[in-house]
């Protein structure tokens, strides 16, 4: 779908070089001769990164775990940044077949005010976090102004700041950056481009490379860090996983300034439709994408969010992992009183002591921010 009037089009190369690359990108075709000569490296090129995310990369998981856990433990040492998710709206003007937000789909809706969104910065903040995730759905009703008042309020309660909204313009990035953000995170869903046609039928986010291309225009409004993802079990999840990596790759080489970060979600089931499930990516596939990203990207930060059960988030940190969620509530007001549905059905419940005490128990430390500011 061609750009709507008022986005920005910053005439990118990047869109083109990923799509061609993942069109091209046949996993079937690796032997385990490629995968031996990508995890024997020190430094992946992309069709070694494609290598291991191929089935033939299947019988080398436990090397590719120590090799994993060896370049995570040299860059990021023994932290585990520990944040929460904020959903302060859930309207949204987008059909999205797989989004409990959908705009079509039946469930409560509603956007907190300055004094219900102060209670959920007042009880988040008892939990000794100073890292939030403001999220909304991707709707006008959320202006950018009020997600930039939003963002300025949060920062008087925690030291780092992201938000996961709508796609925006540079200078709209930059205004979010005045007002204390600190990265941003657009996930692509898809990189399938016939595929995420078919599941986002209505609303702005219909336009593939204007959300493509988010993650740039962030870097170019001022932001430190930008995070990518596919969700994966849209499509197919080895495809989704080589175009995220390689679109995260290619913006760091443009930007090598940047703080890059990784996501890794499934798909879950949303109200109104348990029956979404992530098809054939099963625990060992999404380990396997993580620590291919790990072995690509040994800078780049991993996150592995409440989609997943606590066993599987524990095991990840000792690999390959280096963020996670904790005391999440997916839904609007959930850290007061609730007054919006939940965007999907989160797995790992635990509350932030509990994350933190099993992340110690691990032999990590919680980290809740790094930063200084001057």
């Amino acid at each position: 779908m061609a750009y709507l009037e008022g986005m920005q089009d910053i005439g990118s190369e990047i869109m083109d070089e990923v799509l061609a690359a993942r069109a091209e990108f046949d996993y079937a075709k690796f032997s385990k001769f490629d995968v031996l000569k990508a995890i024997e490296k020190d430094e992946l090129s992309v069709r070694d990164f494609g290598a291991l995310l191929s089935p033939a990369a299947a019988e080398f998981i436990e090397d590719m775990a120590q090799i994993a856990q060896a370049k995570t433990r040299a860059k990021f040492g023994n932290n585990i940044n520990i944040f929460t998710p904020l959903y302060i709206s859930n309207h949204c003007d987008n059909h999205c077949v797989y989004c409990g937000f959908s705009l079509h789909n039946n469930i409560k809706r509603a956007k907190l005010d300055e004094s219900q969104l102060r209670v959920e910065l007042e009880n988040i903040k008892k939990t000794n976090l100073e890292e939030l995730l403001i999220l909304t759905g991707e709707s006008q009703r959320s202006s950018v102004e009020y997600i930039g008042k939003s963002c300025k309020i949060a920062r008087e309660y925690f030291k780092v700041i992201g938000v996961e909204i709508y796609p925006l313009n540079i200078d709209e990035y930059a205004y979010l950056h005045e007002c204390g953000v600190d990265y941003v995170n657009v996930y692509q869903e898809t990189y399938n481009l016939e595929k995420y046609k078919k599941i986002h039928l209505q609303g702005t986010k219909r336009v593939f490379p204007y959300r493509f291309n988010a993650q740039e225009r962030a870097l170019m409004g001022g932001m430190r860090g930008v995070c990518f993802a596919a969700l994966l079990g849209l499509d197919d999840f080895r495809k989704d996983a080589f175009a995220t990596g390689l679109h995260a790759h290619l913006i760091s080489q443009k930007y090598p300034h940047a703080e890059i970060g990784l996501s890794c979600p499934r798909l879950r089931p949303i109200i109104n439709n348990s029956r979404i499930n992530p098809r054939d990516v099963h625990e060992k596939e999404l380990l396997q994408v993580i620590m291919a990203y790990r072995l690509f990207m040994p800078f780049a930060s991993i996150t592995v969010s409440t989609r997943e059960r606590a066993g599987f988030r524990d095991n990840a940190i000792k690999i390959a992992a280096t963020k996670l969620s904790a005391g999440v509530s997916v839904g609007i007001g959930g850290h007061s009183e609730k007054t919006g549905d939940d965007q999907f059905e989160i797995d790992d419940i635990r509350s932030v002591d509990e994350v933190c005490k099993s992340v110690k128990d691990s032999g990590f430390y919680p980290l809740m921010s790094e930063y200084i500011y001057v």
